[in-house]
């Protein structure tokens, strides 16, 4: 029979999550009730499978009972705790909480340290906002709860049952994604490398299930947690620019852990430049003051992007070496000489040879080579069918 695990602090939302409990089992589901209750850790609720303070022992330096009556450290140690605890099971087939901004918080953790592909939702009262820091990378449904998660009335029944019947019915049909007798690869691509990207699949794709990832902050992040869960054979990382916003203040930023998959795992990795001649932000009025005079280019109405200076390219180039020298997988990095995104070409607008230069020498300066981490500089642009060619070839040998 099929595990849900249904998660949230009994202490405050019990009647809900009881509620939710109910409606899985009658849906034909084995279910798990957890206490995550920050109050009382060590007082047992009643009718729950595993108490507060069973779930609060899986914290690695659980702090003294003083230190928790602040809720604001006690909500942060037991979401850590949560994350052990779920890590630890076996049987978690499927996943359901719910609860206010507090809750959320709490819990949605937990669920992010789940594999891509276990059926994840969170019925929250801050669904309906930015739920990005609650998703991040990994596939959770999160579901308005309209009124406050607050005991049960003619529309909290409706919404949570919803909810209820909808994680059964995904636990209940789940797709098995080993279903493609084809090895999984992760690619990354930007507008101004799809030409790039598209040939790359359109050689691989008889062999290979590619799997391409918009370079938006949260698509690298996805990318990299597809490669931590073991769901990879290797990747493709043609588009890094998330470095240019994380290192100088753009809306689409990766993480202090790109790159980071590839350094745990030693998966086969091939990289490029791509789109690292760009930072980007909203409309052009949402583009800071300080930038103002900058090279700006608008690419649509809502993405406005900027030339990364010779200064930054050199720091870009430098941090992606230093990231990439703790792979002790096999590593090609590729730099396309006359160009890394369509409008850094001769009569383009972001052309910049000394800002490309600037990159190459920080790259080829930085990166440590071996016989398992190589790069090269190749006289072609990274949208030519050549440099798709020699990712492929690239990408072969560090499989073989």
């Amino acid at each position: 029979m099929k595990t849900v695990y249904v998660v949230g602090t009994c202490d405050t939302k019990g009647v809900e999550l009881r509620y939710l409990r109910d409606c899985i089992r009658n849906a034909g589901c084995r279910v798990v009730l957890v206490d995550a209750s920050v109050s009382e850790l060590q007082i047992d609720a009643q009718d729950v499978d595993v108490q507060s303070a069973e779930v609060a022992r899986f914290h690695p330096d659980l702090p003294k009972s003083e230190e928790l009556k602040d809720r604001g450290k006690a909500v942060a140690t037991m979401s850590q705790a949560l994350v052990e605890f779920i890590r630890s099971r076996h049987d978690v087939d499927g996943i359901i909480g719910a609860g206010g901004s507090g809750g959320t918080a709490l819990i949605a953790p937990a669920m992010r340290a789940l594999p891509i592909g276990t059926p994840k939702v969170l019925v929250s009262t801050v669904a309906s906002g930015n739920v990005a820091p609650y998703v991040g990378p990994t596939d959770i449904s999160m579901m308005y709860s309209v009124t406050d998660v607050s005991g049960l009335n003619r529309i909290s029944r409706v919404v949570l049952a919803n909810a209820a019947y909808s994680i059964a019915g995904m636990v209940l049909n789940k797709v098995d994604a080993a279903g493609d007798d084809r090895p999984a690869i992760g690619l990354t691509m930007f507008g101004v490398t799809t030409p790039c990207v598209q040939a790359v699949v359109r050689t691989l794709e008889k062999s290979f299930d590619c799997l391409v990832f918009h370079a938006t902050g949260t698509g690298g992040q996805s990318f990299e947690k597809l490669a931590d869960s073991g769901l990879l054979a290797g990747g493709i990382d043609v588009t890094t620019t998330e470095v240019c916003d994380y290192l100088v203040g753009g809306v689409f930023p990766c993480t202090a852990d790109r790159f980071g998959a590839f350094a745990r795992t030693g998966l086969p990795y091939v990289g490029s430049c791509g789109a690292l001649d760009m930072v980007n932000f909203g409309g052009m009025e949402t583009v800071p003051s300080k930038f103002r005079d900058r090279r700006l280019h608008v690419h649509n109405p809502q993405v406005t992007l900027m030339r990364t200076t010779p200064d930054e390219c050199n720091r870009i180039g430098e941090w992606i070496g230093e990231r990439l020298n703790l792979c002790d997988g096999p590593v090609r990095f590729l730099i396309p000489e006359l160009g890394i995104s369509a409008i850094d070409a001769p009569g383009q607008p972001f052309h910049d040879a000394e800002a490309d230069g600037a990159l190459f020498s920080a790259l080829e300066r930085t990166l440590r080579r071996t016989d398992k981490r190589q790069l090269s500089r190749v006289p072609f642009h990274i949208n030519d069918p050549q440099f798709a060619e020699l990712l492929v070839a690239n990408f072969q040998e560090v499989l073989s």
